[in-house]
């Protein structure tokens, strides 16, 4: 019997792909945002593909905001622009 392979949707392009090839993005409970690259954080979660094109995209179809159902400032997305040049996501 095979195994299967959990999918997730990226928020920003909209492709499932699998859980391991995305990044997550987490809000803790104190609401504080991260990306998640180990994918084992605690919080509420969704996810990114590794690249800032789906970051931008997010951004702009306000993708954040409706995954955590709140309105997420523009301060988070800076930092998580920088979380990504700071982890090699800048492709």
């Amino acid at each position: 019997m095979a195994k299967t392979v959990p999918t997730r949707q990226c928020i920003g392009c909209g492709e499932k792909k699998e859980k391991r090839e995305l990044i997550r993005v987490v809000r803790d409970t104190e609401g504080n945002y991260s990306l998640d690259a180990t994918g084992r954080k605690n919080g509420r979660g969704a996810y990114l593909c590794p690249n800032a094109d789906c970051l931008a995209k997010a951004w702009k179809r306000k993708g954040i905001d409706s995954s955590f159902k709140e309105a997420v400032p523009a301060s988070v997305y800076e930092q998580l622009k920088g979380e990504f040049e700071t982890l090699g996501y800048n492709k």
